[in-house]
């Protein structure tokens, strides 16, 4: 009870609509936003208050090669089953890359709903994912490295400002047991982690691009193809990862790798296709991405993203000093057709909008990865090849 009225207090003061004072732990002083009102309070929470996933396996060696990496993104922790899952479980890996909405946080069934302060809705979601067996399967049989997007960050489309994306991060960090290592010690959800001996050496980046991304430019031709939600962004301070992480990446480019795996939960390349969430709906940001590759000289670059409940690759010869490639993979049990007309003028074949999760083989005799697209049984639908040395 102390706790709830605490919190009302909190936003109130917040919203300026407290008449009196009220004391808030850790807060001498009128916060000067929102998020500042409840980001004192959120640190006396206790440690039961976040959910946790079932222990998971160690990440790889650091001097052990990587010669096979399973992708996948958007689980409906609500659909009783997930065969995509429950197949990624049964492959053979040495990595697991969930790439975000791993859970879907802002909504209960089909309806859409608006998380509160101490985000309900975030915390129960999960729960529910942990107490998956599927999910148990796969946390047992991969060592997993994650990325959140906007449906566990706990707002649809959602980027900066929202209000309580401290405490979404902190629920996060803590369900994946990474509030202790370095990501849990700044802002934001992005880290690296490197693999391999030289000659053999694959670094992964996964990029945090909601809590620091500035809002989109809405459509002004609402469901119109290419034109479907957003368009591209005029605003000159467009941002996708604030300044920090932004720097951060540019050290984390110029470290030695054979092949980088840039991990994006939205998609980088697909310019033209669609007018949904993509890099391309802040142009200044994706051109600012491709400038900070080509100047830091990072080779061996290829993108992974999720989101788009439709599987796809793409590549393009004009943006890197050598042909960029990107695999996108999405969703695990969120499919919504059968098939896709959706082509960018990038794209590598028709998307495939099945139920699917992604791989990446590695032969480094020849300087390889093949990207394959899978359906939720484990068979190859699309594929391609991309040579990194």
């Amino acid at each position: 009870m102390k706790r709830a009225i605490l919190l009302v207090g909190l936003m109130g003061l917040a919203a300026c609509q407290v008449s009196r004072p009220i004391s808030i732990p850790g807060i001498t002083r009128a916060p000067d936003s929102a998020e500042e009102a409840l980001e004192a309070y959120y640190k006396t929470l206790p440690d039961d208050f976040y959910p946790r996933a079932p222990e998971g396996l160690p990440l790889p060696d650091t001097d052990q090669p990587l010669s096979r990496i399973l992708v996948a993104s958007c689980l409906d922790e609500e659909k009783p089953v997930a065969p995509a899952l429950e197949e990624i479980a049964r492959e053979k890996a040495d990595l697991l890359l969930m790439i975000g909405d791993n859970v879907y946080g802002d909504r209960d069934g089909r309806n859409y709903t608006v998380n509160q302060a101490e985000l309900d809705e975030l915390r129960e979601s999960f729960s529910d994912l942990a107490a998956r067996p599927d999910f148990q399967a796969v946390r047992a049989a991969h060592p997993m490295m994650v990325a959140w997007d906007d449906h566990d960050m706990g707002a649809n489309d959602g980027g900066k400002d929202f209000p309580f994306r401290r405490l979404a991060e902190r629920i996060h960090e803590r369900f994946w047991g990474l509030e202790k290592q370095d990501v849990g010690a700044w802002p934001g959800t992005y880290y690296a982690r490197t693999f391999g001996p030289e000659g053999q050496r694959t670094q992964i980046i996964m990029l945090d691009t909601r809590f620091f991304r500035t809002p989109l430019m809405v459509t002004n031709e609402w469901g119109v193809k290419g034109k479907e939600r957003y368009i591209p962004s005029t605003d000159a301070h467009q941002d996708m990862l604030g300044a920090d992480q932004w720097t951060w990446l540019e050290n984390q480019l110029q470290k030695p790798a054979d092949l980088r795996l840039i991990v994006s939960s939205v998609q980088v390349m697909a310019t033209d296709g669609h007018g949904w969430e993509a890099w391309s709906r802040l142009p200044k940001e994706q051109e600012r991405l491709y400038d900070l590759i080509n100047q830091t000289g990072a080779n061996g670059v290829v993108f992974v993203s999720g989101d788009r409940h439709t599987a796809f690759l793409y590549r393009q010869d004009a943006v890197l000093p050598y042909p960029a490639y990107e695999l996108t993979a999405s969703s695990l049990n969120g499919s919504f057709a059968e098939t896709t007309e959706e082509m960018d003028s990038a794209q590598i074949g028709a998307g495939y909008p099945p139920e699917n999760f992604g791989a990446i083989d590695i032969d480094w005799s020849t300087g390889t990865a093949a990207l394959s697209i899978k359906a939720n049984d484990g068979a190859t639908v699309r594929e391609t090849s991309v040579k990194f040395k």
